[in-house]
């Protein structure tokens, strides 16, 4: 089966050059909405108002994240090379 060209219909797949991109994007909005919402929790229970209190820890968690990850991310692919036999 040939595979789609298309996240949507209409919506083409980006090009593989920006998966460098991409990946820590994904990893960094998915890992920050995890932590910031558990924090969240943690700090103020679940009260009223937990949704804006967490979408705003949320915005500066991934403000914070995506940069990070991008920095850290070829020292740990590098870090990963060391530890792991290349198959």
């Amino acid at each position: 089966m040939k595979a789609s060209q298309h996240i949507l219909p209409g919506i083409p797949k980006l090009p593989a050059r920006f998966a460098p991109i991409v990946m820590p994007l994904l990893l960094s909005l998915l890992m920050s909405a995890i932590v910031s919402l558990i924090s969240t929790i943690k700090a103020g229970g679940l009260a009223p108002g937990l949704l804006p209190r967490w979408l705003g820890a949320w915005g500066l968690s991934w403000s914070i994240a995506f940069p990070v990850l991008l920095l850290v991310l070829p020292v740990v692919r590098r870090i990963t090379a060391m530890l792991v036999r290349a198959p």
